[in-house]
């Protein structure tokens, strides 16, 4: 016969101090771990969505990221003709030759400046990418203008609409924010190609070459052609892949959250562990008046444990508690491929509480098992003699 859970309840009410004092150790512990992997769900989530998987980016060969590779205008002319390449509305090759930068930005967070990305590329390329204005407007080809991502917008105060950025040759007028949803895209300065390059004294030693192909199909075979292409000296790479590999950028910060975080559940899992060996020392005429009315020990040990595991989930949902406020704040993290830095949102999901969740409960399992145990193996007449 299963002992009511109605018994562990109130017994954890009666406790309440205890119970709050325990929950609120494990829900810290929750609380920092939730943090590591929402910041984790933003980083990925903002470098999924930056790549398209039709889009190829092509390099030189040998580079591993746009800053380090050397295309040309010749080289580009041949890509726009290459098999299974898509076309636009107006009927031209969905192509961008672009050059990639970094300039330095005073940030919120940095008064001495942070590295952020500067693109110059062809109308071409915002479109491809999807990008939408949400305020101001777009540059003008041959003008000194730019259009900032919102995540620019957000962390750099000079990089405001009608504000004007000191870099290349001279000044640069901010004429609108762009939203590229969640992706990476945001934390980038765009301007038009040529006057970017002008400015840069790059008028051929370009960065890179963006492609669309009609379909993922179609992407791979135009990578396959690119890369067999000796004659070319060109490397290919579908664009998902080349984005998810900057993912390493949050590798440092995720070992050690969660470090941190198995150091601080040892801590509460000692806690819970404790709170259940108190809670049998002081009931243990109780367990020996179970034991009387017929109960097992494997009730016993079952109703302490799910006592424990209680205690746990309550703790758990405070953890998720304190960690919602983060849900959709900007933040910022060096990019160690391009050097610069990357603007991305926490995102607390449904599945990061779930983790958080499942992780108190082992938390209170682990910590519950040998006070429920103890519990269950007291001798009858020993337990109604203690007090």
């Amino acid at each position: 016969m299963a002992i009511p859970l109605s018994y562990n309840l109130r017994n954890l009410m009666v406790r309440r101090t205890t119970t709050l004092m325990t929950a609120l150790g494990i829900g810290l512990t929750v609380a920092v771990l939730l943090a590591v992997l929402a910041l984790m769900a933003g980083l990925n989530a903002a470098f999924a969505t930056a790549g398209n998987p039709k889009h190829v980016l092509v390099m030189r060969k040998g580079a591993t990221a746009e800053l380090s590779s050397g295309v040309t205008r010749q080289q580009f002319q041949e890509m726009k003709f290459r098999p299974g390449l898509d076309t636009s509305a107006g009927n031209e090759p969905m192509a961008s030759l672009e050059l990639v930068t970094i300039i330095n930005l005073q940030s919120v967070d940095s008064p001495n400046g942070m590295n952020v990305t500067l693109r110059g590329l062809l109308p071409m390329g915002a479109e491809m990418r999807g990008l939408k204005i949400a305020s101001g407007r777009w540059f003008n080809p041959g003008q000194r203008e730019i259009t900032v991502g919102k995540g620019i917008a957000k962390r750099y105060p000079d990089a405001a609409t009608g504000k004007q950025l000191r870099f290349g040759k001279g000044l640069w007028t901010v004429v609108g924010v762009f939203d590229a949803g969640d992706s990476a895209n945001n934390s980038e300065i765009l301007g038009d190609l040529n006057q970017v390059a002008g400015d840069y004294n790059r008028m051929e030693g370009l960065s890179s070459i963006l492609l669309r192909a009609t379909d993922r199909a179609s992407a791979k075979a135009l990578v396959n052609n690119i890369n067999d292409d000796v004659k070319l000296n060109m490397e290919a790479r579908l664009e998902d892949e080349y984005m998810a590999a900057q993912t390493s950028s949050g590798a440092p910060i995720q070992f050690l959250g969660i470090f941190v975080s198995i150091i601080m559940a040892v801590g509460s899992s000692f806690a819970a562990m404790n709170t259940m060996y108190a809670a049998v020392a002081r009931r243990a005429k109780e367990v020996g008046t179970l034991r009387v009315l017929g109960f097992s020990q494997g009730s016993i040990l079952i109703s302490f444990l799910i006592e424990s595991v209680v205690l746990s989930l309550l703790g758990g949902i405070l953890g998720c508690l304190l960690v919602l406020p983060l849900n959709g704040i900007t933040t910022g993290i060096g990019n160690f491929t391009t050097f610069s830095e990357v603007s991305f949102n926490f995102q607390v999901t449904p599945q990061v509480m779930l983790s958080g969740i499942l992780f108190a409960l082992l938390l209170g399992a682990v910590g519950g098992f040998f006070p429920s145990l103890n519990a269950a193996r007291k001798e009858i007449l020993t337990a109604l003699r203690d007090t």
